[in-house]
């Protein structure tokens, strides 16, 4: 993910003339659409696939789910320096290498027989995933040009927030027709499509150096209000994904759900997520601080009813739709906020914010994951999750305090330093 208010054309693909009349986007945004979808997706598909897994493997659920921990821990490295790696990189060679490295990945996982070599393999494809995040929008602003750049980017994050609604509950479908291991020779082959596109569709770009020195905007992320966000980044997502992570052994095995009808519930929380992104982000431009102090506060009250009412299977199916309706509807707006107060380093600022969001799903699936051993068993991760969610309340409280002390607007984080 990466800021495009200051893109130029220069060294890049030609931008269009904005005055053209031509108000299509570019097929090959869709493309880096797809290629966003297919990273979120894999991201999160072992959460609908997880009972598959661990049995396949002889392995725990706990241990199984560390496959989604890895890949976050991947993509914490590879976000930022990723970003910083390719900003002299030709962006279609940068593209094209993640998407093979997506690819081998999957292959080899598809393949794999033991725990560790899966680990390894979900690990280097996530650093992959960060490498493709770093510049797909960038790629898609510039090849829409300057009329259409925003709408661009939209339809690329709008890729990836599909993965939820589309991505996980067909990975979950394939994985109970053919086995788990066909999901991910879906997700190579898709990977594949996408490389001969890309290929073919994206503009070939000269390597240019960047508008500003690597140390002035390492300067700029000295901002205490930046820290704050990315601190609510970690807990918010932590929160939600340690318990999204573990519940399809919790519908099952807990709430009485027959497993065919998992992925139909994944697809609830997945349109429960869309809608509450687009709601969040659209609410986030006037009132940032308002949505970013209630959303964790309705999140941890919904996790903690899922708690207490697992055995229930209409009320767990109706909580879970509701936690992806609020629970990461407000991360746009910390992706906002954290840009803003990053400065000259807003590139490196958005970067940052999808690293917070990484640590918090390695750490909260991890204890998760270790909670699911104790007494507590599958009710666990939920309780873990409305923990971790209840500690975002301290940052973006502290942020809301400030943004009222400074007498500032509440969508004007710019400056505020």
């Amino acid at each position: 993910m990466s800021d495009t208010s200051t893109l130029a054309p220069a060294g890049g693909p030609r931008i269009p003339d904005a005055a053209t009349p031509d108000r299509r986007l570019p097929l090959v945004v869709h493309v880096l659409a797809l290629g966003t979808f297919l990273m979120l997706t894999t991201e999160f598909v072992v959460a609908g696939i997880l009972p598959e897994i661990a049995g396949d493997l002889g392995i725990s659920w706990g241990q199984a789910g560390s496959l989604i921990t890895v890949f976050a821990v991947g993509m914490i490295i590879g976000a930022p320096v990723m970003t910083l790696a390719t900003m002299r990189i030709s962006q279609k060679l940068t593209l094209l290498l993640a998407l093979v490295v997506f690819v081998a990945g999957h292959v080899f996982v598809a393949l794999g027989s033991s725990l560790s070599a899966l680990l390894v393999a979900r690990f280097v494809t996530a650093l992959a995933t960060g490498a493709f995040w770093a510049v797909a929008a960038v790629v898609a602003s510039r090849a829409a040009g300057p009329a259409l750049g925003s709408r661009a980017v939209g339809i690329v994050a709008a890729g990836g927030s599909l993965a939820t609604v589309l991505g996980v509950p067909l990975g979950a479908y394939v994985a109970q027709q053919v086995g788990w291991r066909g999901t991910f020779w879906a997700l190579a082959a898709a990977a594949a499509l996408a490389v001969v596109l890309v290929e073919r569709l994206v503009p070939r770009d000269e390597p240019h150096a960047p508008s500003a020195t690597m140390l002035s905007e390492l300067v700029d992320l000295r901002s205490g209000r930046l820290w704050l966000v990315l601190a609510a980044c970690v807990t918010t997502t932590g929160g939600v994904l340690a318990a999204y992570s573990f519940v399809a052994p919790v519908l099952v095995e807990r709430a009485g759900l027959s497993a065919s009808l998992v992925p139909l519930v994944l697809t609830g929380f997945g349109v429960g997520s869309f809608v509450g992104t687009i709601v969040g982000g659209r609410l986030g431009d006037a009132h940032p601080h308002l949505v970013t102090v209630v959303t964790p506060a309705v999140t941890t009250l919904v996790l903690l009813a899922m708690a207490l009412l697992t055995g229930s299977t209409g009320a767990t199916v109706a909580l879970l739709v509701v936690l992806g309706l609020f629970g990461l509807s407000a991360n746009s707006v910390l992706i906002h906020l954290a840009v803003g107060f990053a400065g000259r380093a807003a590139t490196l600022g958005s970067a940052l914010s999808v690293a917070a969001f990484n640590v918090g799903t390695a750490i909260g699936t991890a204890v998760a994951g270790t909670v699911i051993a104790t007494p507590l068993g599958l009710t666990g991760p939920t309780l873990v999750g409305a923990a971790f969610v209840a500690l975002t309340l301290i940052p973006v409280g502290v942020l809301a305090l400030l943004a009222r002390r400074s007498g500032r607007a509440a969508g004007s984080p710019v400056g505020s330093r």
